[in-house]
């Protein structure tokens, strides 16, 4: 990353995680981020989808999958070992620091990543509830600078390869999806 870049990126990260920072937000941030408290979220959500939303509920469950697969492995698995960045919590001083810093590389992030993809994913499927899937995976991602353990540049990569991942998933499947969709 050219210095100028890595300035602006630690400039803008010092404004989300320390000069923006609110009573509120600490509260909410955290919470927000933290995978756990989602679980039974997401579980209900995928169950609702495979009972209740019938052949397209079906087929939404395995793009899912999928694309949540694609975009974790290759955020986790493949581009952060390349790239070997540390989180601003490990690497930079005052750090507004709101749950655990691992020792985990940081570009991109794994769940702006997973998070935007899911929404492509429901953007596809379900046009009209979409722009809600995007105002979470935006949150999710902006939490995650927030309680300081990413980069702006991490989240914005993140959404940006979730999105990639996602519409290559979407491109990929799509006759299969139109044959599935289709069947009775």
């Amino acid at each position: 990353m050219p210095a100028w870049a890595l300035r602006l990126d630690v400039a803008l990260f010092y404004l989300l995680n320390v000069r923006l920072a609110n009573p509120q937000f600490d509260i909410i941030m955290p919470f927000l981020t933290d995978l756990d408290n989602w679980r039974v979220v997401i579980a209900l959500g995928l169950v609702a989808l495979l009972v209740l939303g019938g052949k397209k509920g079906r087929v939404a469950v395995l793009l899912l999958i999928i694309t949540v697969a694609v975009t974790d492995q290759t955020s986790s698995h493949l581009i952060k070992p390349l790239v070997e960045r540390m989180r601003p919590c490990n690497a930079l001083p005052d750090v507004r620091l709101l749950v655990g810093c691992s020792g985990a590389f940081s570009f991109p992030s794994s769940h702006a990543c997973n998070l935007f993809g899911a929404a492509v994913i429901f953007w596809r499927l379900y046009p009209a509830v979409s722009p809600l899937f995007f105002l979470i995976a935006g949150m999710g991602a902006y939490s995650r600078v927030y309680v300081g353990v990413h980069y702006p540049s991490d989240v914005l990569a993140g959404a940006v390869l979730g999105v990639g991942c996602a519409w290559l998933v979407v491109v990929l499947t799509k006759p299969l999806l139109s044959r599935l969709l289709r069947a009775k």
